[in-house]
């Protein structure tokens, strides 16, 4: 299961609910992308949600 390796958020299960309520399972996948950033001394290839990306690019 791919997960943002700052925040930790990951997919979680829930419920697609039709019209007539008729229920089924769905995920809800977070949206993540996979940038280079330092780490320490080192250029690392990390994944991140794009919440966590744009926080981080105000700071720098």
């Amino acid at each position: 299961m791919a997960k943002c390796d700052i925040c930790g958020k990951h997919s979680i299960t829930g419920s697609r609910i039709s019209h007539s309520h008729k229920v089924n399972k769905r995920w809800f996948r977070p949206n993540l992308h996979k940038v280079r950033a330092r780490v320490g001394n080192r250029v690392k290839r990390i994944t991140v949600c794009t919440k966590c990306l744009r926080r981080v690019e105000k700071v720098v």
